[in-house]
């Protein structure tokens, strides 16, 4: 009874006293701050329509008016982003869906994103042409419409919403049905159960149109920033693209999508297949597929890499010599000439060989070494890494055995031939033609989905759960019974002969391979370092965040050249920042989430809407 009666004070208590409200970084009342982001939101996007610069030297051409050319239409999509959650805190009918978990959060970063495009697109005018007199009256126009958002939206309040306490006696279902009328319970309750917090009931049919737009608008995304034409354009991508899913998961839209995709987690899954299946058809030559392809190539590695580090816990810095392993077998008996064996097996006998020979490696040298934990494994996997490396380039006949022709590495590796298809040959489908690099990339995307199912049902099964009980205490786990070292093993294995299935598809594609290419750490990936980053920047123990590392990291080096010798710099720097302002990964699992928020109340993306 004494609870009952200390839950109802609670309820009944007024959860922000006006007196105390807090305020944003610029005193404004909340009213206000909110008309004047709004404001500054829809100021934003009528000066994408204007003439920026009076010449058509600066690419993407912004000297028209009432059509957004090049950065344009970045700042355009901040701004619109701003205006439209800046609508939404109002309540307008048809737009509250867009911020179920509150907007103000939502109004500041999308700001951000439209001021920082817009200021970095003057200055790179103003710095490319010669000046500010390059300015044509629609470049001030947007630098001033950006900072007024800018202004309005750290004005806003920097609280957030209590969440009210969630019935522990109550059923899943009834706590959501309990709570229908206050969406913050909502998101508490779906949160400590473990599951995505519930969208609006909507008939089947428009959760999976929902979800067919979502995916489509993804590949209108990764197909604009993959095609980006020049530097500058690209790094406005970046921006808006960083801020605007920040914007957006901030927002709670992402979480509301992802429960969509929960409930619909097979149709989730092809349709996202037949959009990544959609992109070499949107390309008009192979300039674009050939990095799609590498992409799938790192990304598909990294989700191996998940088995090991994801979802077992075991620190494996020398990965990619299972990549490599993969690529010389199958090199080895695809009839290169470079070859010492005169052996020439179709597709399915070379990618058996590249994976059975990835796994006798991770059981060979996870036999001896799988009974180490922690600093002392680490070091032991980079030490294989290395050895592969050497070994591969001593293997020349002069030094050792004449196996893989030294550093020359296995070249005129030929293009596969799969029922009469031919990869390396242009083949028109559907009035479409795809080049050479599109042939694999549509191969290596079956790959991919292998996969992606070997990892969900192995991470489902009882011997996923326990690599997961592994991962949190071994000790713990070894007391329940559990043999951590066979576990151990097969995880080591598995996820060896999945890197060795890409390293087959890699060895065609490059036609060559080499000791270079494998590793610890060079500015190409894949090496084992961008690929422990790109687990660890996706999301540990998940599909789809290895998956989204790994594509960002190929791709934003591949597109970082322009900095010559500050690449790196650069892009370690982003990756601090990332890691300091989401550490549990762009697309976290649940509990690692709870973990690096365990202090508050619910997750970042859900609960810290003023912040």
């Amino acid at each position: 009874m004494t609870t009952m009666t200390t839950q109802t004070t609670t309820a009944d208590t007024p959860r922000t006293p006006a007196a105390t409200a807090p305020t944003g970084l610029i005193a404004l009342p909340p009213n206000v701050a909110r008309a004047t982001a709004t404001a500054g939101g829809v100021l934003t996007v009528l000066s994408a329509f204007t003439a920026w610069t009076w010449t058509s030297a600066f690419p993407g051409d912004l000297t028209v008016y009432g059509y957004p050319g090049g950065l344009q239409w970045l700042v355009l999509i901040g701004g619109a982003l701003t205006a439209l959650f800046g609508l939404a805190s109002y309540g307008v009918k048809g737009l509250k869906w867009l911020a179920p978990a509150g907007a103000d959060a939502a109004i500041k970063l999308s700001a951000i994103a439209a001021f920082a495009t817009a200021w970095y697109t003057v200055i790179a005018i103003s710095t490319t042409l010669g000046g500010l007199v390059n300015l044509e009256p629609g470049g001030f126009v947007a630098a001033v419409a950006t900072l007024v958002a800018l202004i309005g939206a750290f004005a806003l309040p920097f609280d957030r919403p209590e969440l009210d306490a969630a019935d522990p006696l109550d059923t899943r279902a009834d706590q959501f049905k309990h709570d229908a009328g206050n969406q913050w319970t909502v998101f508490k309750a779906a949160f400590a159960a473990g599951t995505p917090a519930p969208a609006r009931k909507l008939p089947a049919y428009a959760e999976i149109l929902i979800l067919t737009g979502v995916l489509a608008l993804g590949l209108l995304v990764f197909t604009y920033g993959i095609g980006t034409e020049y530097d500058e354009l690209f790094i406005g991508f970046l921006i808006t693209a960083g801020f605007g899913f920040a914007a957006l998961s901030k927002a709670g839209l992402a979480a509301r999508v992802s429960a969509l995709a929960a409930r619909h987690r097979n149709v989730a899954m092809v349709g996202a297949f037949a959009a990544a299946a959609a992109f070499p058809f949107t390309q008009s030559d192979d300039q674009y597929a050939t990095i799609g392809v590498n992409i799938l190539i790192f990304a598909t590695v990294a989700l191996g890499l998940n088995i090991v580090v994801g979802l077992t816990g075991l620190l494996d810095l020398g990965y990619v010599a299972f990549l490599g392993v993969g690529a010389y077998a199958a090199a080895m008996v695809s009839g290169s000439p470079s070859s010492p064996f005169d052996i020439h097996l179709p597709f399915w006998g070379a990618i058996i060989v590249g994976a059975v020979a990835s796994m006798i490696f991770g059981v060979l040298i996870g036999a001896p070494t799988l009974r180490l934990r922690g600093d002392y494994l680490a070091i032991v996997t980079l030490g294989f890494g290395e050895i592969f490396r050497i070994a591969v380039m001593n293997m020349d006949g002069t030094s050792g055995p004449d196996i893989t022709n030294g550093s020359n590495g296995i070249s005129s590796i030929p293009n596969l031939v799969i029922l009469g298809f031919d990869f390396g040959a242009e083949h028109t489908i559907a009035g479409f033609t795809i080049g050479r690099f599109a042939n694999y990339f549509l191969l290596m995307l079956l790959i991919t989905l292998v996969v992606v199912v070997v990892f969900r049902r192995s991470a489902e099964s009882r011997i996923g759960r326990a690599w997961i009980a592994i991962r949190e205490d071994e000790t713990a786990a070894l007391a329940m019974g559990i043999n951590g070292f066979r576990v151990k093993l097969i995880a080591f294995a598995l996820g060896a002969a999945l890197a060795g299935l890409a390293g087959t598809v890699q060895a065609h594609v490059t036609y060559t391979v080499t000791p270079e290419q494998y590793q610890f750490a060079h500015v190409v990936p894949p090496n084992s370092a961008f690929l422990l980053a790109a687990v660890v920047l996706g999301g540990m123990g998940t599909i789809s965040g290895p998956l989204v590392g790994g594509a960002l990291l190929f791709l934003i080096p591949n597109k970082l050249q322009f900095l010559g010798e500050y690449q790196l710099l650069a892009f370690g720097v982003a990756l601090v920042l990332l890691m300091r302002f989401r550490p549990e990964g762009l697309i976290p699992n649940r509990r690692r989430q709870l973990e690096f928020h365990e202090n508050e109340e619910a997750p970042a993306t859900l609960t810290k809407a003023g912040a």
